[in-house]
């Protein structure tokens, strides 16, 4: 129970991702206020959770909204005395697949500005609490693209952004107790499916022999031949979010199996 007593905020919480991640931080004794745009989606993941006797909160915020993210910090930490961890998981709309000298601007542009801005929104909007109270943990997550990767449209863009906005962020709030930092994931199976590869390669069927066929290479690319289980990513997370994990800061621990970092 290393996370007992911590209140976390998730962004994004209601995809696959960030439902296994919820569920292993209550598992370890938080308790997880979710966020997202979609209600159905959180409460469902949100039911899961206080059925294994975990607490969960949820909350409509558009992580794109400067006001609702500040205001829904402001409330948590009224209601729960304090905000002490940050996990922002909000789905980029990344389009890969595609040569860079083929892609339209719009497919370029969208997923940089939508990763930037929502992780400046919610950082920030911890920060600021994290700062008064000092302590807390602002937690990221990219793919690890920036170290070089082809056909990958604007995804290692703005990893990079989001690799060198953590690590600034991370100098700037550490002597005020609070660390930031992340972890690099490249493909959880498990939260695969055939129409969620389709979204990122449009040029590909949405088929169960197109959705294995990435699989395999992505298995392929890895440096230990297996792709990381979701639990595995959680439970990184967690580790990285609790006080066992203090030493940590301004950095991205690899996840991905695939670069050397």
């Amino acid at each position: 129970m290393n996370l007992q007593d911590k209140n976390a905020v998730i962004y994004g919480a209601g995809g696959s991702i960030g439902g296994g991640v919820a569920k292993e931080f209550a598992a370890r004794g938080a308790r997880v206020f979710l966020t997202g745009r979609h209600e159905p989606a959180l409460t469902k993941v949100a039911d899961e959770i206080k059925e294994t006797g975990g607490v969960a909160e949820v909350a409509v915020v558009d992580a794109m909204d400067e006001t609702a993210v500040d205001a829904h910090a402001a409330s948590v930490v009224a209601e729960a005395g304090s905000l002490d961890i940050s996990l922002n998981l909000v789905p980029r709309g990344d389009v890969q697949g595609i040569p860079l000298v083929e892609m339209s601007v719009e497919d370029f542009v969208r997923p940089i500005t939508t990763g930037v801005t929502t992780n400046f929104i919610t950082a920030r909007a911890a920060a600021r609490h994290m700062i008064t109270q000092g302590s807390g943990v602002i937690l990221a997550l990219d793919s690890g693209s920036a170290q070089g990767s082809p056909m990958m449209g604007a995804t290692g863009s703005i990893d990079a952004a989001l690799d060198t906005y953590i690590r600034n962020l991370a100098v700037e709030i550490g002597p005020h107790g609070v660390r930031a930092l992340g972890i690099w994931v490249a493909g959880i199976p498990e939260t695969f499916t055939p129409e969620k590869l389709s979204a990122v390669y449009n040029q590909l069927p949405a088929s169960p022999e197109m959705m294995a066929n990435v699989l395999d290479g992505l298995t392929e690319a890895r440096m230990t031949k297996r792709s990381p289980l979701l639990a595995e990513v959680a439970a990184t997370l967690a580790f990285l979010a609790s006080d066992g994990a203090m030493g940590i800061t301004g950095t991205f621990v690899n996840v991905t199996s695939m670069f050397p970092s």
